[in-house]
């Protein structure tokens, strides 16, 4: 399994972007993909998940402001992310779990400017 992040950049804060996370492998519409962020000198923060049937789970920190989505066909996950703040600088990093591993993209840096 591969995972290839796109999207980061730079925007002002109040701004958007959509990060797209394709899949290659082995991937099942029955397991979970989503994104995590880590910021210099923080821990890694769950953003979004969203299982196999749709369940969708949301960071505190995000939730009204982001949306995950995925499309099991394409084996892509996205995260639209609106209303960004400062705080949201971090490198986000695309992530799916089947029943035994934990996989992960390379990371795409995000950039929030006040």
């Amino acid at each position: 399994v591969q995972l290839q992040a796109y999207g980061g950049g730079l925007v002002q804060a109040g701004g958007s972007l959509r990060l797209s996370c394709v899949a290659s492998g082995n991937i099942f519409s029955i397991h979970v993909m989503g994104w995590y962020r880590q910021a210099p000198g923080k821990e890694h923060e769950l953003v979004a998940s969203i299982s196999g049937g749709g369940k969708i789970t949301y960071g505190d920190s995000v939730k009204g402001r982001f949306t995950i989505s995925r499309d099991n066909a394409k084996k892509t996950h996205d995260l639209q992310m609106n209303s960004l703040k400062p705080e949201d600088t971090a490198i986000y990093y695309c992530w799916y779990a089947d029943a035994i591993n934990d996989f992960w993209g390379q990371g795409t840096q995000v950039t929030v400017s006040s």
